[in-house]
């Protein structure tokens, strides 16, 4: 009788921590986006531009990828310490 007690607790909570990493995953999507479109903005306009001062290209890809990256990194690592911190 003990283990059918057990059993339904264990499936909310594998419910709950898999709506909670969804709702990172939805967040953390948003803000890649907005990293990415502003990524893109800023290349075109250094694309567009004849400014010596311009930083170099690659400068600006690798900003925009570690910015796109960030917010998963730092949900994912959040998810994980509830998931730890729950147990």
């Amino acid at each position: 009788m003990q283990s059918n007690d057990i059993q339904p607790s264990r499936v909310n909570r594998a419910m709950s921590d898999l709506v909670m990493a969804e709702m990172f995953l939805v967040q953390a999507t948003i803000e890649s986006a907005t990293a990415i479109g502003d990524g893109i903005n800023q290349l075109s306009k250094q694309l567009t531009s004849i400014d010596a001062e311009n930083e170099p290209l690659s400068t600006v890809l690798q900003r925009t990828a570690d910015e796109a990256l960030e917010p998963y990194t730092t949900r994912f690592k959040y998810l994980r310490s509830l998931i730890e911190t729950n147990t």
